[in-house]
C-alpha cells in the first residue's frame, strides 16, 4: 500500500490554502498558503511568536484552524475523522521538541507505542524487532533499546524521539526544532542523519528550525513566516534576493554570514 501511495510523486506532499488560526481576538495566521513538494526537506523559519509550531500542529490535526484548507498526502485534514487512525495519520511521523518521550517506558517501548496503536495485530516479538531496528536506524546503539529516557543525554533523547517518529515507515517526517539544545557537533550529526534518512527512505521532511547551519546544510527550500503568513519560499539565495527586511536581517546578520561561510568551506572541501 505504501508503495502505491509513493507512486503519485507528482502530487505535493502538503498543500495549505487560506489558513487562519485565531485564539479569541488574537490572530496567529491569516491567509497563509504553503505547498511542500514530495521528497524535499523544507525548512520553516520565522520570528518568535510567528506561529511555526502552530502551523505544524494544524497540518497534523492537533490544532483545528479557524479557516482554510489543508491537504496532506492527498487527503483533507480539516474534514477528516480523527478516529480513522488507519488513514493519513499512519503515513507521517513527528519529532516534537525535546523528544516528548514517555518517561516510564524504555526507548524500545516508546518506539513500539505507534505500532501498538496502528497495528495492534503485530506479533509481540516482531514489534520489538521493528523497534530495535528503528533505534539503530536513528543512530543509537542497540543497548539504548532497554534504557529509560532519564538515562539518555539530550542528543540521545532526540534520536530516540526520531526512532519513534520512524516506527511506521512514514512518507512524511515532521521535525520541530530537532537540533535545539544540542552542541554544534551533535547538531551537525543530527543534520547529516536527517539528510541520509531523507535520501535513503525517500522521505519528505517538514523542518521547523532557527538553526542557520541546518538551513544551509540540508534544506532544499526554506519557507519564511512573517506578518501572519508565508512571505517567501525558495532557496536561501532566492530568499535573500527578495530584499525583504526580515529575511535580509536574518540571513545577512553576523550569524547568517557565519553559517554561509561555514557551508561554503564545507562545500569546497567536498568538491575538492
Amino acid at each position: 500500500m505504501v508503495d502505491n501511495h509513493r507512486a503519485h510523486n507528482a502530487e505535493p506532499a502538503i498543500v495549505v490554502e487560506g489558513l487562519a488560526n485565531r485564539f479569541g481576538d488574537f490572530s496567529v495566521h491569516e491567509g497563509l498558503d504553503l505547498t511542500v513538494r514530495r521528497g524535499e526537506i523544507l525548512g520553516v523559519v520565522g520570528g518568535s511568536g510567528s506561529g511555526k509550531s502552530v502551523l505544524m500542529r494544524s497540518i497534523i490535526g492537533l490544532q483545528r484552524p479557524s479557516e482554510g484548507r489543508i491537504e496532506v498526502l492527498g487527503e483533507a485534514i480539516r474534514d477528516s475523522d480523527p478516529d480513522n487512525i488507519h488513514g493519513v495519520r499512519s503515513r507521517w511521523g513527528v519529532l516534537f521538541q525535546g523528544g516528548a518521550l514517555f518517561s516510564t517506558l524504555t526507548v524500545g517501548e516508546n518506539v513500539e507505542v505507534p505500532l501498538k496503536k496502528f497495528y495492534p495485530e503485530l506479533d509481540t516479538r516482531l514489534r520489538a524487532e521493528v523497534a530495535r531496528y528503528k533505534v539503530i536506524l536513528s543512530g543509537l546503539p542497540e543497548s539504548a533499546v532497554a534504557k529509560f529516557p532519564s538515562e539518555l543525554s539530550g542528543g540521545m533523547k532526540k534520536r530516540a524521539g526520531l526512532a519513534r517518529a520512524l516506527s511506521l515507515d512514514p512518507e512524511l517526517l515532521f521535525l520541530d526544532e530537532p537540533t535545539a539544545g544540542l552542541d554544534p557537533i551533535g547538531a551537525a550529526k543530527f543534520d547529516r542523519l536527517t539528510r541520509e534518512l531523507k535520501e535513503t527512505l525517500g522521505l519528505t521532511v517538514f523542518l521547523i528550525t532557527h538553526d542557520l547551519d541546518t538551513l544551509y546544510e540540508i534544506c532544499d527550500r526554506v519557507a519564511v513566516i512573517a506578518d501572519k503568513k508565508i512571505i517567501a519560499v525558495g532557496t536561501i539565495p532566492e530568499l535573500i534576493a527578495t530584499g525583504h527586511p526580515w529575511i535580509e536581517e536574518y540571513f545577512n546578520g553576523p550569524r547568517g554570514r557565519a553559517a554561509q561561510a561555514s557551508h561554503e568551506r564545507g562545500s569546497g572541501a567536498v568538491d575538492g
